[in-house]
């Protein structure tokens, strides 16, 4: 909560003890952003709390800021209704800028995270290709592989000659269409 409220154009607005309070105090307040964690204390997950809020409050982006970087956990957080996945090793200033960046339409995953994603669609189906990245245009395929790679949106942008926000709107993509 200090590193958000001491970040320009940020204000912290709550902090949860555990799932039970986030999915009572989430919905009054209505955040455009929240963090999550998926080990949260009480009896719920992090990714159960996320399904259940993102069905009561569809306006707020939930950006699963944990420890975990199984495949299982990234996937079941994205598909319960996350727009971004964070390792707890992201510095400070990324998470600002992660937080930022989910506010003007993007959909932030540390380096880490899509490496993995990658890696499980491209190991899906070794032979006849895959399914799942087919789904995406080359152009979001590219920048998947950049963010692999450990890239930033700036640094991506610079490579592709496009600005920021096409990127935002690409990495956005990606999440609609991988589900």
């Amino acid at each position: 909560s200090e590193l958000i409220d001491g970040a320009d154009g940020l204000e912290c607005v709550a902090v949860y003890e555990n799932a039970e309070a986030a999915l009572a105090g989430i919905p009054e307040i209505k955040p455009d952003v929240a963090l999550m964690d998926i080990h949260m204390g009480g009896g719920m997950s992090g990714i159960e709390c996320v399904r259940a809020l993102k069905a009561a409050c569809p306006a707020t982006e939930f950006v699963m800021c944990t420890s975990l970087e199984d495949s299982e956990n990234i996937f079941n957080a994205l598909q319960a209704g996350a727009t971004g996945y964070l390792t707890k090793s992201t510095t400070p200033e990324k998470i600002v800028e992660a937080i930022k960046d989910v506010c003007a339409g993007g959909s932030p995953m540390s380096s880490q995270i899509a490496r993995k994603v990658i890696g499980q669609f491209q190991n899906q189906e070794p032979r006849g290709g895959n399914k799942e990245l087919e789904k995406l245009s080359v152009r979001e395929q590219e920048i998947l592989n950049y963010l692999s790679k450990g890239y930033r949106y700036k640094e991506i942008a610079a490579m592709l000659f496009v600005s920021i926000e096409t990127v935002r709107k690409h990495i956005h993509n990606i999440y609609d269409k991988l589900h």
